[in-house]
């Protein structure tokens, strides 16, 4: 157990001795702390239970407390607030414990196995800035979930099956009608090669789209060819597999720039496999109901404060609608991986379109004991407040999106980092995208600046890889200089606040487990390193005399170090050797 939890359950034993009943004790950061480094407010509720008054039973409390010999300063402040601090003994054993086992802080009892769907990428469609949020939250979440001794499994849940496919087939068909794959009467062997580029997909399908909008013929040729396809063409769909092939391999490089992975790459046509299997289940059901000639599951609920519109099982042209696909994947993994939980990162937008699924797959039980999670996301605007387009009004793509913030960071990097510093710039620049993307609640819109969120000073991530590989070089230089250390001997006013922060790590890490956002762990990493730096630029660590401070000092940036590095492998951001 961490070192909060600790003093936590003590205090609340203590309470219960007394005679007061208390479910929890929750300390919390003190805003005053002239008064202590924490505070506990729980008196107020314990008095409204006894019917007394709260500072008799909060001074009752701190002497009860004073017999706890890692709090020193406790004391109660206004009607009934206690105060207090861990002692220096308390906080060095602390961080000693943390020295040899780092994972103390991140310790979580109630492990899961967790689905997490993120990254939604249109296969023949370039990646923009509109998919960022979604692979760099999931991510996050991913890793953060696993940092805690979850179990997890993620999909990127590629658009591969809908009318954009049947759009782009229906393209080159037009282009290249002689290929093998229009010719029903083929029957040899299909060629290996694609006859289509990225590069051709990125121009054929915005082409598509504008000739579909503008001609309903064109649009009504591309639904055909997309049934067909859905129906087996094989032609068709041997192209298919050619263009997502292609696509894949472009999709997977920018995810890898942005050091977002998969445990799987399906998507809707995966899914598309389970439906026949599903639908002879709900069938059975008896809870459908035909409605201008679809067929829906009615979802409202008498507290509904918005109308709920039926979830559309089958279209009324017969074809599965985009729920349908969404509740056979969901039956799909039940069934395959039995997960605890399914969390879906997307854009807000999309809420009502999964709560309309989620009520479907618990009114059919196909989640009965599954939680599903919509963890939905704000949008990442330019300086005018608007979705953050290219100059000319384009929606900017993930590839000029990355290499517009490279060219800041560059700028950042020392003269001389020469043979690498293109690898360097593109760490710097990914942690500059990554560490503003998770600044804000999740569902919050924000502002990209390119310049600001790339910059040395302040809250961002180059700030944060710099101080990390600072603390990295310092250690490195103590080891080249012989200079040993070993544990943890005392704090002192300088590393104080250090070791506060530090004290947070746990309870952060599992309330941004439970909120599935991950502001409070870039603050706290803020936090840990400001003072850190703070502390730094107030000392000469390895010219230090005397010998006890100095190996204090350098245990105390191991663990600042050893926690950086770890807090910023969650957020998705990767530490260079140098910058």
């Amino acid at each position: 157990m961490n070192f909060l939890s600790k003093q936590e359950q003590l205090i609340k034993k203590s309470i219960n001795e007394l005679g007061y009943n208390v479910d929890e004790v929750l300390l919390i950061p003190s805003s005053r702390k002239e008064f202590g480094d924490y505070q506990y407010n729980g008196v107020m509720s314990i008095a409204k239970q006894m019917h007394k008054n709260p500072r008799e039973i909060a001074l009752d409390i701190i002497e009860k407390l004073k017999e706890n010999k890692d709090l020193v300063n406790v004391n109660v402040q206004g009607p009934g607030f206690i105060n207090l601090s861990f002692s220096d003994e308390a906080l060095v054993n602390y961080l000693n414990e943390v020295k040899d086992n780092i994972n103390i802080n991140y310790e979580y009892d109630n492990k899961k196995t967790i689905f997490l769907d993120y990254g939604g990428a249109n296969v023949a469609k370039t990646l923009h800035v509109g998919h960022l949020r979604s692979a760099n939250i999931g991510e996050a979440l991913k890793r953060l979930a696993e940092a805690l001794g979850n179990k997890t499994i993620s999909d990127v849940h590629l658009g591969d099956w809908g009318r954009p496919l049947g759009l782009v087939i229906l393209e080159i068909s037009k282009r290249q009608p002689d290929l093998c794959y229009f010719d029903d009467n083929y029957i040899g062997h299909y060629p290996e090669k694609s006859p289509v580029t990225n590069e051709d997909l990125m121009e054929i399908y915005p082409t598509a789209s504008i000739k579909a909008k503008e001609d309903e013929n064109y649009l009504e040729e591309a639904r055909i060819v997309t049934k067909k396809l859905q129906e087996g063409h094989k032609g068709y769909n041997e192209l298919w597999k050619q263009i997502i092939k292609v696509s894949s391999e472009d999709i997977k490089k920018i995810y890898t720039k942005l050091n977002t992975t998969f445990d799987l790459w399906e998507g809707e046509s995966d899914c598309y496999k389970s439906i026949p299997e599903m639908l002879e289940y709900i069938n059975t059901l008896n809870i459908t109901k035909k409605s201008e000639g679809a067929v829906v599951i009615d979802v409202k609920k008498e507290d509904d404060e918005i109308e709920y519109p039926p979830f559309m099982l089958i279209k009324s042209n017969g074809g599965a609608s985009y729920q349908t696909t969404d509740l056979a994947a969901i039956f799909q993994r039940v069934k395959n991986y039995n997960p605890d939980e399914i969390w879906y990162v997307a854009d807000n937008r999309q809420a009502l379109h999964f709560e309309t699924v989620f009520r479907a797959a618990k009114l059919t039980k196909i989640a009965t004991d599954v939680e599903l999670v919509f963890a939905g996301f704000g949008t990442m605007n330019g300086s005018d407040g608007k979705p953050f387009k290219t100059r000319d009004g384009g929606v900017m793509s993930l590839n000029n999106l990355i290499d517009l913030v490279k060219i800041e960071s560059e700028k950042k990097l020392l003269p001389n980092i020469i043979e690498d510093r293109d690898e360097v710039a593109q760490c710097v620049a990914i942690s500059a995208i990554k560490y503003a993307d998770l600044i804000p609640f999740r569902t919050t819109d924000y502002v990209f600046d390119p310049v600001k969120f790339s910059d040395l000073n302040g809250k961002t991530g180059p700030y944060l890889l710099y101080s990390t590989i600072r603390m990295k070089s310092l250690l490195a230089n103590a080891k080249k200089e012989n200079i040993k250390y070993n544990n943890v001997e005392m704090i002192d006013d300088n590393t104080k606040e250090i070791v506060l922060n530090l004290l947070n790590i746990n309870k952060v890490l599992i309330k941004s487990f439970n909120t599935k956002s991950l502001n409070e762990i870039t603050d706290l990493l803020y936090k840990i390193t400001n003072s850190y730096n703070n502390f730094y630029s107030q000392v000469r660590i390895l010219t230090e005399d005397n010998e006890k401070i100095r190996s204090s000092w350098l245990a105390i940036t191991d663990i600042v170090y050893q926690n950086n590095v770890k807090l910023l492998n969650i957020l998705g951001i990767n530490v260079p050797e140098r910058m």
